[in-house]
């Protein structure tokens, strides 16, 4: 029997968050009309945004130290990128010019970007289960900090990126959850 979202550990709860996505991109794909496609752009939008902070401030901090380096900082990389074009999207409609190449351009980064965190043996999933990381104190952390997420994106936050010129790189190489929570594993 299948687990509710407030059972699943940490790499199960990220899965899931993968193939909701999946599931939105496939059903804008389908869309025909443009209000369908936007709201379903902005329900990618948001629900990326949301998957990203989580992992970016609790999930990739707890893994800093304990897998490759080098599958971290891409994924940071890989993020920064998602949110440019997210910030993108929820700016455009669907009557602008490249909306729809947008949207599949994104959903093409995300695709790769979860290929590469599932990998059976070397993805991160993988190294980080594999490290012994405590993934029920990680989900219990990211169901929390989901919430207000989600709060604060449907209030209408942009996506922020850690990688690029003039960011805060620090925090893309932090050891340990970033703000509320922070410390526990």
């Amino acid at each position: 029997m299948a687990r509710t979202y407030e059972e699943m550990d940490a790499i199960a709860m990220l899965k899931a968050d993968h193939r909701k996505v999946e599931e939105i991109f496939e059903q804008f794909e389908k869309a025909t009309s443009k209000a369908k496609k936007q709201q379903l752009a902005a329900q990618a939008c948001l629900e990326l945004k949301v998957h990203t902070v989580i992992e970016e401030e609790i999930f990739y901090p707890a893994c800093r130290g304990k897998i490759e380096d080098d599958l971290l900082d891409e994924a940071y990389v890989e993020h920064d990128a998602a949110k440019q074009l997210i910030n993108e999207i929820e700016a455009g409609g669907p009557e602008e010019d490249f909306y729809d190449a947008k949207v599949k351009v994104l959903s093409e980064m995300i695709e790769h970007h979860v290929e590469e965190e599932e990998k059976r043996s070397e993805g991160m999933f993988a190294q980080a289960r594999e490290a012994g990381l405590d993934m029920d104190g990680l989900a219990d952390d990211m169901r929390a900090r989901k919430r207000t997420a989600m709060e604060e994106f449907q209030a209408g936050k942009p996506a922020a990126t850690r990688t690029m010129e003039g960011d805060d790189v620090e925090s893309a190489g932090a050891e340990g959850p970033l703000g509320e929570g922070a410390g526990r594993r």
